[in-house]
């Protein structure tokens, strides 16, 4: 059932796989200077698609899932782990 609903939302937003989405992403932040947190929000109000669909999307990806994850963690939005590995 979910992985139906994921295919559904894929396709109304035009994202053909996680990877495009992701490079969608990393395009954004390096030609408009913007952090991921801000790209990702951008991506949804561009293309009309929820935050949960991107959310969904960035989940599946380890790289900007702990990307965005720094950037929330140096503006205090989520606690910073005792202790992390660089990526």
């Amino acid at each position: 059932f979910p992985v139906t609903i994921r295919r559904l939302n894929m396709k109304l937003t035009n994202i053909k796989t996680t990877s495009d989405f992701v490079m969608e992403i990393e395009k954004m932040v390096k030609d408009k200077h913007i952090e991921y947190f801000e790209a990702v929000l951008l991506y949804c109000e561009r293309n009309n698609i929820e935050i949960e669909t991107a959310a969904s999307l960035v989940k599946q990806n380890q790289t900007l899932k702990a990307k965005i994850q720094i950037e929330a963690e140096n503006i205090n939005m989520i606690r910073r782990p005792v202790a992390r590995l660089p990526i």
